[in-house]
Parts: C-alpha cells; structure tokens; sequence
C-alpha cells in the first residue's frame, strides 16, 4: 500500500484567486450525475437516515441538485418517499387520480386524504365528464350523494387540447380564475391534470432539475440484502430516476451482481454503484454497465459530483485511481 507523509484537511488550503474574464452570472454548473442524467448543480446528497428522505430531497432537485434516499427503512416507505419527491412538482400530471360518475362523496374525499389532493377528474371509461374538487364537497353533508350530483359538469368544463405549452395553460388558468385545467385529447379523452400550484413551482425554482414529464429528479440507495429484489422493483414503479447500489466496499461481487441484475431487468433506470477507491473498481463496474461510479471510503455527509472539497490526500488519490479507471467510458463519478 503506498505511504502518504502528508494530509490536508479544507482548514490547511486556500486557494488564492487569479486574474478571470467570465462573469458569475455566466458560469455553468451543469454536470452528469449519471450517464443519461444531468444536473444543474453539482450537489448530490448523502444516502443517509440523518440526511436524505423525501423533503430533502425535494429541496435538493428544486435548487437543482438530486437526493438520495436512504434504504434504512421498508422498502414500501422507501418508495413512498420516492413517489412523493415524483408527485410534489409535477407539471402535466399525466395519471391523475379519477372516479366515476357513481362514486359517493365519501369515496372522493377518501382519495383526497390519501393522495394529499384537492381535485379529482370525473370520467366515464377514459372520456372526461367532469371535475370535483373540495370547494365542491365543501358544504356537502350527505355522504352518500353521488358525484355527479356535485362535480362541475363537461359542458362547464375549463380544458386544454394535448400539446399546449406553459404560455397558453397559464394564461387560461388566470383568465378563468381556476387552480386545476385538465388536459383532453381530441375525442375529450382525459391526457392529464395541470394545477396552478405546480406552474408556481416552475417559476419559484426555474434552476430545478425534472424528468422529462416535468417531475423532480430523485435517486435511491439499496443494498445487497436479501430485500433488494423486492427494494428495486417498488422503486423503479414509484418512478425512480437512479438507483444507488451503495455499500461500504464496492469492490465486490454483490454490488457486481446487482448491478447487472438492475440494468438487465430495468433497462431505463439509471445504476451506480460504490463506494469504491481504486482504477480496477472503476473498470469492474462499468463493465456490469454501471452509468456512475461512487468514490470514497469512509463517513459520508453531502457528496460532491466533479468537485473536490474538504477531502484529504488519501481521498484525492482515490479520485484521480478511479478517474483513471474511467478515462474514455464516459461514465461520471460521486466523489463521497
């Protein structure tokens, strides 16, 4: 093992400023996370109990960074709080919520309660005949009365066709003074939902980083226990953009195996695997198609994408080992 006289922690270095000609307003933070996931800030949160659940992660995205959820809870609520960073900022929500025309006010505010929401289309197969919303339900006593009898019906419908940008949903929701505008097809088949809220969001936090349905990027850690079947496939429906196959020793044939076993069998999720500190790593990994590589061996915090902050000698090496490893493969690095 090489022998290191010498470690400086971020206390020991300053780095002096040189003569620049670009601008801050100029600068472009934007790096891969992944292979096929970019983002806008090079921050990627720890995989930790004490770090990342789901409104971490969503403060991350927002400012245009990604979380990862900690795997030290059921995996049912790990992908709960994956599903909840996905719902939280949605754009055209395109699988609202829907009831029928015969079901009871009891049953509409049920799904309001579960789902934390405050509208419900109203449709018959999947052809739109109405909306209810809790102003609707407000004043409701009777339990039992039918939808129909309290939505907004088709012919007072507000809606938008399929392809209409922000511009025009915006514009609409203003001059009608609605929160809610559904989206329908050309037959008035329900395409999604479109809420004010969510359009809010947009211009509150323009740098967040979203899928390409406009919901918030979010990542997940599973491990090589006997539950990671299990783990990754209620992740991958909850709409996971990546899975972290995250481990004190990444060098291993565990994280080999699941890897290989997430990339055969869930194609469009994005895999990295870690945490790791040597060339061979790097190459071992992605040879089981790995789309990232997680570099570090000890505690972890707030990890850094491409950015070397606060680490010590035996950390840099590390990093510039595992660089070498990846030199050519197009596959980025978490630097823990």
């Amino acid at each position: 093992m090489e022998h290191i006289d010498l470690a400086l922690t971020f206390d020991d270095v300053l780095l002096v400023p040189a003569r620049s000609e670009t601008l801050p307003r100029d600068a472009d933070l934007k790096t891969r996370f992944t292979r096929d996931l970019v983002i806008n800030i090079p921050l990627v949160s720890a995989a930790m109990d004490t770090v990342t659940e789901a409104s971490a992660a969503i403060c991350l995205a927002q400012e245009g960074g990604v979380g990862v959820i900690h795997r030290n809870i059921p995996p049912e609520k790990q992908a709960k709080e994956v599903n909840r960073v996905k719902k939280y900022e949605s754009g055209v929500i395109s699988d609202p919520v829907t009831v029928s025309q015969e079901a009871k006010v009891s049953d509409v505010l049920s799904l309001m309660q579960r789902y934390d929401i405050s509208g419900v289309p109203v449709v018959d197969g999947s052809r739109v005949v109405g909306i209810v919303t809790s102003r609707d339900l407000r004043f409701e006593k009777n339990m039992e009365t039918p939808v129909s009898q309290v939505m907004t019906p088709e012919a007072r419908l507000v809606t938008v066709k399929e392809g209409a940008t922000s511009d025009e949903i915006e514009r609409l929701l203003h001059r009608n003074r609605i929160e809610k505008v559904l989206v329908v097809g050309k037959d008035n088949e329900l395409k999604g939902l479109v809420t004010v809220k969510d359009i809010q969001k947009s211009t509150d936090y323009p740098n967040a980083c979203k899928d390409d349905k406009g919901r918030l990027l979010v990542a997940a850690a599973v491990g090589v226990g006997a539950d990671t079947e299990e783990r990754v496939e209620l992740l991958v429906n909850a709409g996971v953009d990546a899975i972290v196959v995250d481990t004190a020793h990444g060098h291993s044939s565990g994280v080999m195996d699941r890897v290989r076993m997430i990339k055969q069998q869930y194609g469009g999720v994005q895999v990295i695997g870690g945490n790791i500190a040597t060339a061979e790593a790097a190459r071992d990994l992605v040879e089981v198609e790995a789309d990232g590589v997680k570099v570090g061996i000890g505690p972890g915090s707030i990890c850094t994408t491409r950015i070397v902050a606060g680490v010590g000698v035996p950390q840099i090496h590390a990093i510039q080992q595992v660089e070498k490893g990846l030199k050519g493969t197009g596959v980025p690095f978490i630097a823990d």
